[in-house]
């Protein structure tokens, strides 16, 4: 994909209105929601960014915080939300949004890989057990059409380093 493209129009399976009870940890009672790109993103500005997986060090520790500590000054460059994309399920990603406590962040579980695909993102990381996941990217989309697309070097099956710069905040955030 790339710049002047759409975005794909694929329907995500969020995870909505789970609780978690008192003993233990699993969350319970809510319900699974589908919605597709065209919902999501028509008619506003929005960064999407997409990443290997929830939990792991690079993702939670610089991009994800990154973001969501910026989230006000993207706003005042023009930017309506931020997305976050990643090849996990949606009880993951909304354990690792929680955990993370992000409050502005919106995430997208793309737990059957159909986006990241469609993207052309995907990749093997069955090197690190991981099976297929994304590639880190990000992109300035303006109703539903790429703007910009920011990627990260090296792309390639079982890559065994983890590039990140490309698609920090502070790169995108000088950009815009």
């Amino acid at each position: 994909m790339k710049a002047g493209d759409s975005i794909p129009d694929i329907k995500f399976c969020f995870r909505e209105g789970d609780i978690r009870p008192e003993s233990g940890t699993c969350p319970v009672g809510g319900k699974f929601i589908e919605k597709s790109t065209l919902e999501l993103f028509s008619n506003q500005r929005v960064i999407i960014f997409s990443l290997p997986g929830a939990f792991t060090p690079t993702c939670s520790t610089y991009q994800l915080p990154g973001f969501e500590n910026n989230f006000d000054k993207f706003r005042e460059k023009g930017i309506d939300d931020i997305y976050v994309v990643s090849v996990n399920d949606a009880f993951v990603m909304n354990a690792w949004a929680s955990d993370l406590g992000i409050k502005n962040i919106k995430i997208i579980p793309d737990g059957n890989c159909e986006f990241t695909t469609a993207m052309g993102m995907n990749v093997s990381k069955g090197n690190l057990g991981f099976g297929i996941r994304s590639w880190r990217y990000a992109m300035i989309v303006d109703n539903c059409k790429i703007e910009k697309i920011f990627e990260e070097p090296g792309k390639s099956d079982d890559f065994s380093d983890d590039p990140y710069g490309e698609t920090s905040p502070e790169n995108i955030m000088a950009q815009l």
